[in-house]
């Protein structure tokens, strides 16, 4: 920023300059954006939604979707509506209230995206404020978005139509009357009825009333494209006794939405077929991941797509050494020629040493003409955002170890400096300087950050440890079984104990932890697919005795595990 528009009053800010592209483009009153945020699954976002959350300078969410648009929406958004608790006695009055907001801000020339669950199209509020729009001038689109009544069944593995072309009705039990029962009773299509845990069993009656025989397959859906998701199989005649037996009603959720689809299609020997979703490995486990939100960014994900919950609970914390002066001195050394290499073996490192490059004054541009390696690929994405690409990843296994495999042994002939900068931790092994030592290379061996224990979790958090809320824990290192333990206490014995490693795991059984999956190799992405494939043969081991698949933290016991 230049010192004339630093201290100039009367400069652009980049919101009226955004604000003023928008009135040339749309109008002095702004325009909307209805969109439909499919029905709980963030990656069933379509690329257009994600391109016009990205635009946006005020977003109005549904309560029920705010958390899956607010993270594609930019830096600076702003957002009156925010989320509200469904429980919340004042989220319908919030909800009534977004139609203003939408309007307000459309009249003061911006960009609005209003972001409702499923379909516009199929939004009776969301059609009312389109004539709102249309009548006051204000030019508006429509970004279609999964509707529920499509997208839940095809996660439920429930096609809604066969070769036959089978006729498919949809009905929303909160408006549906009586005549439409009976086009519904007499007709043998395939129904799909939009209605909640409380009404859905009235919903069956109706049905059987108006014709339907009560031996009619049926399947029933909750938190259908979330890893929440739970379905029933049963028939119109027999679905109250059903969830009476599930104990799903009476219930506090008896409010909650449901998607129940009628007809042969919801045959349960079809289902048990197609049930895709809830068949994945770790479907609806909660698994912790002792690491921080930027450590474990990649692993959450993996998990997510192995069907887990992750729960992301950072055990160390990061803090600057107690003595700059060797960091400062690496540093100064680095922009004056000093290495011929450069090697950071954590995100942290990549960060500390960001920072020191910011308190000098210093950018991406002092790493030229030096050799820069990286311990893996989220070491290695920290490097790219910073401005630098590595010269050196691991070809295979992401470690100090795997680096040390691809690392070249100094060459005096083609290595004019035979030095190399590592910052790192305080409590780093020293597996990499050793093996840099022995292919012939000097190590400036630099302390860029320590590691501390991180505060205790919140006390929810700490009782679903202890209490067997988690299905499965990620341990990652030693320090982590180590800080874990300390900041939470001890996960209960139900919980399914994973070590990245031998190391790792004397130390959990060290402290009276039961180990029940070892990562074949010392990598994180291993770790999750070990555990992956525990889950994998658990259930199939439930489905060949012919039991109920349950989450560990289903089968808790009375006992607390004790030490071995």
């Amino acid at each position: 920023m230049s010192p004339t528009t630093a201290h100039n009053p009367t400069a652009p800010t980049a919101a009226t300059a955004v604000a003023a592209v928008n009135r040339h483009l749309y109008g002095a009153n702004g325009h909307v954006t209805f969109l439909g945020a499919g029905p709980g699954d963030p990656g069933l976002l379509t690329l257009r939604a994600v391109e016009a959350l990205a635009q946006a300078d005020v977003l109005v969410a549904d309560p029920e979707v705010h958390a899956v648009v607010r993270s594609h929406a930019r830096a600076g958004v702003d957002v009156p509506l925010q989320a509200v608790d469904d429980t919340d006695h004042e989220t319908c009055a919030t909800v009534a209230g977004a139609a203003d907001l939408v309007m307000a801000a459309a009249r003061n020339g911006k960009r609005v995206v209003r972001a409702v669950a499923g379909d516009p199209g199929l939004d009776a509020d969301a059609a009312q404020e389109m004539l709102v729009c249309a009548a006051e001038g204000i030019t508006f689109e429509v970004v279609p978005g999964v509707a529920a009544a499509v997208g839940v069944p095809a996660y439920a593995g429930v096609p809604l139509r066969d070769a036959h072309g089978t006729d498919v009705r949809f009905v929303d039990a909160r408006t549906a009357d009586e005549r439409c029962w009976t086009e519904m009773g007499a007709s043998d299509a395939t129904v799909v009825i939009s209605t909640t845990l409380e009404t859905v069993t009235a919903a069956a009656s109706e049905l059987v009333a108006a014709g339907r025989k009560p031996d009619t397959p049926l399947t029933v859906t909750i938190a259908g494209t979330t890893t929440r998701q739970r379905t029933w199989s049963a028939t119109l005649g027999t679905l109250a006794q059903t969830l009476k037996q599930a104990k799903v009603l009476p219930s506090a959720d008896g409010g909650q939405p449901v998607i129940a689809v009628v007809g042969e299609r919801s045959a349960p020997a079809q289902r048990d077929q197609l049930a895709w979703f809830e068949s994945k490995p770790l479907f609806g486990w909660n698994v912790l991941v002792p690491r921080t939100r930027e450590q474990s960014a990649s692993l959450s994900e993996q998990l997510r797509s192995y069907g887990a919950v992750p729960a992301e609970v950072p055990t160390i914390a990061v803090e600057p050494p107690r003595t700059p002066q060797q960091m400062e001195r690496a540093v100064k050394g680095l922009v004056t020629g000093r290495y011929e290499w450069i090697a950071f073996t954590s995100v942290n490192a990549v960060k500390a040493v960001r920072e020191k490059f910011e308190e000098y004054g210093l950018d991406a541009r002092a790493f030229a003409g030096i050799k820069v390696a990286a311990v893996g690929e989220q070491t290695a994405r920290a490097l790219v955002e910073f401005g630098v690409k590595p010269d050196l990843v691991p070809s295979g296994e992401q470690s100090a170890a795997g680096l040390l495999e691809d690392w070249p042994p100094y060459d005096p002939v083609f290595d004019p400096i035979d030095r190399v900068f590592l910052p790192r931790a305080d409590i780093a092994t020293e597996t990499l300087v050793a093996g840099l030592i022995e292919l012939g290379w000097e190590v400036d061996d630099v302390t860029a950050y320590r590691t501390v224990r991180a505060s205790p979790p919140p006390a929810t958090t700490r009782e679903m440890i202890k209490g067997g809320g988690f299905d499965a824990v990620l341990f990652t290192s030693s320090s982590t079984v180590r800080n874990l333990v300390g900041i939470a206490g001890k996960p209960h014995n139900v919980t399914v104990i994973a070590c990245i490693g031998p190391a790792t795991a004397k130390t959990a059984e060290e402290h009276g932890l039961r180990v029940d999956v070892m990562s074949p190799e010392p990598s994180v992405h291993r770790l999750a697919e070990a555990l992956a494939d525990f889950g994998a043969e658990r259930r199939a081991a439930a489905l060949e005795a012919g039991e109920a698949v349950k989450r560990p933290s289903e089968k808790r016991p009375t006992r607390r595990r004790t030490r071995s």
